[in-house]
């Protein structure tokens, strides 16, 4: 049985997503299953994916689903990997020839039941870090405090205990397609430390309708998503007064946005919520005012 699943969602780029797959035919390790999770494409995606399954250089699982967004692609995903290790590469990203390699020899020798998994490096197209690299001196960190207490910036690369991954499911919002994918990480992060790898693992490249590249617009789009991310936040443990704070005003403008008139009462921190009122308000009137004409 293999070890890794490498889930790859997409939605509408058969134009890109061979840089993907031409980067994992040229792993040194083949002990990973490729796992496409097709959101709804309308494109050549799964004829291009077909293909590739026919040239069989590389295990394929193929799962084409109607669209739900990155969030919805990652339930599913979930629910169909039976690998001990995960890791996401998204359709515009692809991995350099030895990453595979690195993480089952990683894992080999420092993994454990103890953790919930390894967070490693991204790179763009010319090999440079993106954001800063892993603290030297740490074995272990949450991905939360590597973020709020040590100073890191920049996406990194996450690979999970697959059981642990199946634990706390992206809610769905009818005509929504966004919910920050970090809630579930934060939840794991609540019982479990992540093993730090100063490796490259993926090089990243951020197209013009990825959804980094969007979040004003999503913001407007997914209110409910985000409230139900911000209201989680506000409830996690370990973080500060002020993360909580910044949690709430954000609360506060997505349940504006939502139209949501019950907030107050939903609000796991009435002490903070009501405080951030005015800034939740003007952040709500700033959100519909640079996204007005993009309002669908």
């Amino acid at each position: 049985m293999k070890k890794l699943t490498i889930f790859t969602p997409t939605y509408n780029r058969a134009y890109c997503l061979h840089h993907c797959y031409e980067s994992l035919k040229r792993q040194t390790s083949k002990d990973f299953i490729w796992l496409i999770i097709d959101d709804g494409s309308t494109d050549e995606t799964e004829e291009l994916v077909k293909k590739w399954m026919d040239e069989n250089s590389i295990l394929i699982n193929y799962h084409w689903q109607k669209n739900q967004g990155m969030h919805g692609a990652h339930n599913t995903a979930y629910e169909q990997i039976d690998t001990e290790l995960n890791i996401c590469i998204d359709s515009d990203d692809y991995m350099p020839d030895n990453s595979v390699e690195k993480i089952l020899s990683f894992w080999e020798k420092y993994g454990s039941d103890q953790v919930s998994g390894i967070i490693g490096l991204d790179a763009d197209s010319d090999n440079q870090i993106i954001g800063t690299f892993l603290p030297a001196k740490l074995k272990y960190s949450t991905l939360f405090d590597l973020y709020n207490k040590h100073g890191v910036t920049g996406d990194k690369k996450l690979v999970y205990r697959t059981e642990l991954t199946k634990k706390y499911p992206y809610p769905l919002f009818e005509n929504e397609r966004y919910v920050g994918l970090a809630y579930k990480y934060y939840m794991l992060d609540k019982d479990y430390e992540m093993l730090l790898m100063n490796e490259v693992l993926c090089c990243v490249e951020y197209l013009p309708d990825g959804s980094s590249l969007n979040m004003l617009n999503q913001y407007r789009k997914n209110p409910r998503g985000f409230s139900f991310y911000r209201k989680e936040l506000m409830k996690l443990p370990f973080t500060s007064a002020s993360f909580k704070f910044r949690q709430a005003i954000h609360y506060v403008s997505s349940s504006l946005l939502s139209k949501n008139r019950t907030f107050l009462q939903e609000t796991p921190n009435k002490g903070l919520t009501i405080p951030a009122l005015p800034l939740g308000f003007l952040l709500y009137l700033y959100v519909r005012s640079k996204t007005r004409e993009v309002r669908l």
